[in-house]
């Protein structure tokens, strides 16, 4: 294995990590903004990335994806603990709904920021100034492929669950009782899609964004 290699696969790690964990923080972040202290009291508000690590979702699947020849990564941190009902008391469907697209929402801000630093980092003159463009690189794709990922309304990804919480916003009662009796089976559906050709259609997205924040 090269150096160059070497430095890919460290510079993803870091990056997944720093993507996964954000994601979940902020979560945590947004609901302790509306009252909610379970997050908090947990534990979970910590940048320490061991407190957030899924074994499956921030080992397992993305070193399957890497060992696999996938054409990106993507995983996930163990969720944050949260009270909706608090959340909801305090700040109505729409602080739910905010909770829910927390973890998006800094996926994709800093996808768009490191994206800007991009051009800065190259070319690379150094084996660290290597590493830094790999990480940003790397970074900039995984949080992409995160945010258009957890869009996606299916159980229990945040955008089924800000779906959900938008359509009880609106009074859509009998919407939220018929998507609800989709959540047991939301994992079988979303593990139908990722092996299926389905998958290319709904990351569709990930390329649009990419070609609009990477510099030419």
């Amino acid at each position: 294995m090269s150096e160059l290699q070497i430095l890919k696969i460290a510079a993803s790690i870091l990056a997944l990590i720093v993507a996964v964990v954000g994601h979940e923080i902020m979560h945590g972040w947004v609901a302790y903004r509306y009252g909610d202290m379970t997050a908090k009291l947990a534990g979970r508000l910590s940048i320490n990335p061991i407190k957030h690590i899924d074994p499956v979702g921030t080992i397992l699947v993305p070193g399957i994806l890497y060992a696999t020849g996938a054409p990106f990564l993507f995983g996930w941190a163990k969720p944050v603990p949260i009270d909706m009902n608090t959340v909801i008391r305090n700040g109505g469907y729409g602080g739910a709904i905010a909770v829910s697209l927390a973890g998006i929402t800094y996926n994709l801000a800093l996808a768009a920021l490191l994206a800007t630093l991009l051009p800065l980092a190259y070319p690379p003159h150094s084996m660290t100034g290597a590493f830094v463009y790999l990480f940003l690189l790397q970074s900039v794709m995984l949080n992409v492929v995160l945010a258009v990922f957890n869009l996606w309304p299916i159980p229990p990804l945040d955008g089924s669950q800000a779906l959900r919480f938008l359509a009880a916003k609106l009074g859509w009662r009998g919407f939220v009782e018929a998507y609800e009796k989709v959540y047991p089976y939301g994992m079988f559906i979303l593990f139908a899609i990722l092996f299926t050709p389905l998958s290319q259609i709904l990351f569709a997205p990930v390329g649009w964004i990419l070609k609009a924040i990477i510099p030419a």
